[in-house]
């Protein structure tokens, strides 16, 4: 049984030993320096002081595998190595997904944008499907009416996760990123939470 909750400190080597491989093999996130314990920790104090949602998978071990689950560049990130062993409440951190705004600024703030992170193993087996529910559902009840997927363009399988989804492509910026001695085109996808043709409530 897998149970989604909120991160704590006490996962934050798991969540690295995922996320970490991904950022240092892959070109699914075009950022190059691994993240940090102490980083981290920043990114679940902001995530709790704003009011945003920074999920984990736990269960069993992640065996199996396969499928394209939970890939993306900043909104999406897809898989990496590693195992997630060694978290806390519910087993073995399986995966993640937490979400900030978009950008800087009062007029997007109701404008979101999220990371999705697998461990290999976890893939397929719905659990990127469950973390992006709870996700959307914990933005969309807070008000926010746009998520948003930012995916490295050599993620097809993220691109197709999202898709899935509901999730549109609104734009691609070629050249975007740089990686690996290469250029790398950032897409950008959204999924509207809420009714577009209903204006929102207090501005």
């Amino acid at each position: 049984m897998t149970l989604i909750r909120p991160a704590s400190d006490a996962d934050i080597p798991a969540i690295l030993a995922i996320w970490n491989p991904l950022i240092r093999d892959t070109a699914v996130t075009f950022a190059g320096e691994a993240r940090t314990a102490g980083d981290l920790a920043r990114t679940l104090a902001e995530r709790r002081a704003a009011g945003r949602a920074f999920l984990v998978a736990a269960g069993g071990g992640a065996e199996g595998g396969g499928g394209g689950e939970g890939a993306g560049e900043g909104a999406g990130e897809g898989a990496g190595e590693g195992t997630g062993e060694g978290a806390g409440e519910g087993g073995a951190i399986l995966g993640f997904c937490t979400y900030a705004q978009f950008r800087a600024g009062s007029g997007y703030g109701r404008t979101m944008e999220h990371t999705i992170v697998l461990a290999p193993g976890a893939r397929g087996r719905g659990l990127g499907r469950a973390l992006m529910a709870a996700v959307e559902d914990h933005a969309a009840a807070r008000g926010a009416h746009v998520m948003v997927a930012a995916i490295s363009g050599e993620n097809a399988a993220g691109l197709a996760f999202h898709r899935a989804l509901g999730y549109r492509e609104a734009g691609r910026l070629p050249q975007a990123g740089f990686k690996f001695g290469r250029w790398l085109d950032l897409v950008l996808m959204q999924k509207m939470l809420g009714p577009p043709d209903i204006p929102p409530q207090g501005g």
